[in-house]
């Protein structure tokens, strides 16, 4: 049962700012918990199921089919809700002060353990629903994250400091910000407790970035040099890039870039950062696609590989291909695996990661580096596979490129996914084309948000 609050009992209406006080359900996709009003269902961000908190609508409208609300106060609270680590991302200290909190940390309130077991929820669902397939899998703690002392957490890590990649919008005094979710609001920020201490001691919130729309910062975990990416805004001159770049750390690569035509430009150091996992060495240009959690290139990599191996279907002499393949991460090793006798195809859409595939891979002739959509790939050189590794961006692989998978007839797929959603559709599709799902893991590599990784192993039901 829900009820309206002291203050407003009626329905909202575009201009008014609602309260509501509703008994949270169960979490669903995205990061929010379900609540009813009336009938209408509310996704409710930075509750926990069971607890009964008072709302503040975002997102309403009597045409909605649902709305949108953020907690302000808790009235019945969860034993697994716990101090927010990040005050600017905390709703309930941020409604306080006046306007919504930042996105990136909306399950900061909740336990480590219970959020693990929020996302092994979301991903069952998603299963169940999207692909007909009944499964439950605990989700994987990341090796990462400094001790906490006397949490209460049974694991005993704070799931912070893991980002190795952040990205930060400018407020119009120039100061670094980050949006509330789902909005325009800006809010300036002044630390990122997510990001590794390399990320946090640029101290990019004390430069006047005037003139700058975006900024992206990328601090491998290996310890080696920085780059700080800055994107001007139209009409920025040489001479005030110059100025920002004089009050930026000089033991940093800085360049300029273009997110819509992903140009890259050096100002200082190197345009690229060097990354290390799985024994090889990797340079990622710019924007260029990385694993975000610092230990998730060796996570993943281990649970690719040892699906494949412990199911024979990698190893000397193997066909293999590497698909959405980035810098190479997977390549390399699987290189290593199949050895000379066998033969690597990796393809990549993006022209300047395929580059970086090129240079990361030079040295392995049995390797081909192939630049392009994978289903025109696929199209144009029709192959047979042993197995493939599949990382496809968040929105899934998709119905015609399953089909193209399947035709090109490997004894295995590895299916690596950062979203559930589209995984569960995705393997509704193998599902139908006559493959099964032989094991799946999942990983908590985005700790405090409500994202994370899984890593399938597909076959032939046959």
């Amino acid at each position: 049962m829900t009820h309206p609050s002291n203050t407003e009992s009626s329905l909202p209406d575009s201009q008014a700012s609602t309260e509501l006080v509703v008994d949270v359900g169960p979490i669903a996709h995205g990061g929010h918990f379900v609540a009813r009003h009336e009938g209408r269902v509310i996704f409710v961000r930075h509750a926990i199921p069971g607890e009964k908190v008072r709302i503040r609508l975002t997102d309403s409208g009597e045409a909605s089919r649902f709305w949108r609300a953020d907690v302000v106060e808790v009235l019945e609270a969860s034993p697994d809700r716990t101090h927010h680590f990040w005050s600017l991302a905390d709703s309930i200290a941020a409604w306080r002060k006046g306007g919504p909190p930042v996105g990136g940390a909306e399950l900061g309130h909740v336990t480590l353990q219970r959020q693990r077991q929020l996302k092994s929820e979301v991903l069952a669902e998603q299963l169940k629903r999207l692909a007909g397939v009944e499964l439950h899998v605990e989700v994987e703690a990341a090796r990462g994250g400094d001790p906490v002392p006397d949490d209460g957490d049974r694991l005993g890590e704070s799931g912070l400091g893991w980002r190795t990649r952040a990205s930060f919008a400018v407020t119009p005094e120039g100061r670094l910000g980050m949006h509330a979710h789902r909005s325009d609001v800006l809010i300036p920020v002044h630390d990122m407790p997510l990001a590794l201490p390399a990320i946090n001691e640029l101290r990019l919130w004390d430069v006047d970035l005037r003139g700058i729309s975006r900024v992206e910062v990328a601090a491998p975990s290996n310890g080696s040099r920085p780059l700080i990416l800055l994107a001007p805004e139209p009409g920025t001159d040489a001479k005030r890039l110059n100025w920002i770049l004089a009050q930026l750390p000089h033991d940093s690569s800085v360049a300029s870039f273009d997110p819509v035509r992903g140009e890259v430009l050096q100002l200082r150091g190197r345009t690229w950062v060097q990354e290390s996992a799985a024994g090889h060495e990797y340079r990622v240009t710019g924007e260029g696609f990385w694993q975000i959690h610092k230990d998730a290139p060796e996570a993943l990599v281990g649970a690719v590989t040892g699906f494949l191996h412990g199911g024979g279907y990698l190893g000397p002499g193997s066909t293999v291909a590497d698909l959405y393949a980035g810098a190479g991460l997977f390549t390399a090793p699987l290189a290593d695996a199949v050895g000379v006798t066998g033969s690597v195809l990796s393809v990549e859409g993006s022209p300047g990661t395929s580059r970086d595939a090129r240079k990361n891979l030079h040295g392995e002739p049995h390797v081909e580096i192939v630049q392009g959509k994978v289903e025109r790939v696929l199209r144009q050189r029709p192959r047979t596979f042993d197995s493939l590794v599949i990382d496809p961006p968040r929105a899934g692989a998709g119905k015609a490129v399953v089909s193209q998978l399947i035709d090109s007839g490997p004894r295995a797929i590895a299916y690596v996914s950062c979203d559930p959603a589209s995984f569960a559709r995705d393997l509704g599709y193998f599902r139908n084309g006559g493959w099964r799902l032989e094991s799946l893991r999942a990983f908590d590599l985005y700790p405090h948000t409500h994202h994370l990784e899984t890593v399938a192993l597909l076959v032939p039901a046959a």
